[in-house]
């Protein structure tokens, strides 16, 4: 499995269902919380063009927020 990484910010109830989502499927994470970082909020807007969380990104392949995600599941879930 490639590395997955997450933009949150602890307040955000689409963050915490992109979590609850990753966890179910049993896919380890890596979170960087925007909350108190600049430097991680600029990044993560400097790598999805995006200033929403949660910013979901699988390898170097930018998915987008929970809605893109759930969808990005749902496409692989065809494909099996």
């Amino acid at each position: 499995m490639q590395k997955i990484e997450v933009y949150t910010k602890g307040y955000c109830p689409y963050c915490h269902a992109a979590k609850k989502l990753l966890k179910q499927l049993g896919w380890n994470y890596t979170e960087y919380s925007i909350d108190n970082n600049f430097r991680k909020r600029e990044e993560m807007i400097r790598r999805s063009s995006r200033r929403t969380v949660p910013q979901i990104f699988i390898g170097d392949e930018h998915i987008g927020g929970y809605d893109d995600f759930s969808a990005y599941i749902r496409s692989l879930a065809k494909l099996a």
